[in-house]
């Protein structure tokens, strides 16, 4: 027994432990902080995005097309499902609550900005599978086209219930003059 524990190995090697984490921690910290700058300057390459409308009192009184509780998933590039728009807001997922109205399509964050969505400058709405930081079942997300200044773009809802999806569709084309 005794030749044994003399060419067992120590149990711990508190110096190899603490250079391990050390090492670790510090990576997390380089990856956390080039995420970080990534983050930054594509807002950068994003100052010619106009700031968000205001949300007009006719939103209140116009009459509700179609509304629904869920997630504001983001808003990207049109055709690009890939390229967030990360300045104003745009690309913070959060909860929901969405109303289309004549005025046109008002997504109420929780803990960001609202985003109201003009009739004038709607384009379409469809359904897809996913888009920058979310997918779900084909069909699952509720994807709105807008031009917003110069820029045509997407903006992702995840309805909490399936129902609401063709609705809020539905009621999308007919504010933009799009057949279904």
């Amino acid at each position: 027994m005794t030749g044994l524990a003399a060419h067992s190995a120590p149990l711990t090697r508190l110096g190899d432990r603490l250079l391990l984490t050390g090492a670790i921690l510090a990576f997390l910290a380089v990856a956390y902080l080039l995420m970080w700058r990534g983050w930054k300057k594509r807002g950068g390459r994003q100052r010619d995005v106009p700031a968000l409308p205001a949300v007009p009192e006719a939103v209140s009184r116009g009459t509700v097309r179609a509304r629904a509780e869920g997630t504001y998933v983001v808003t990207t590039t049109a055709g690009d499902w890939l390229d967030r728009i990360v300045v104003h807001g745009l690309g913070v997922r959060s909860l929901a609550h969405l109303v289309v109205t004549d005025a046109g399509v008002l997504f109420s964050r929780v803990g960001a900005p609202d985003v109201f969505i003009p009739t004038a400058t709607l384009r379409g709405a469809r359904l897809e599978r996913g888009m920058a930081g979310k997918f779900v079942e084909e069909g699952g997300l509720v994807v709105v086209t807008w031009q917003h200044g110069q820029r045509d773009l997407d903006t992702g809802f995840r309805p909490r219930a399936a129902a609401d999806r063709e609705a809020i569709v539905d009621a999308v084309r007919a504010l933009a003059g799009v057949a279904s």
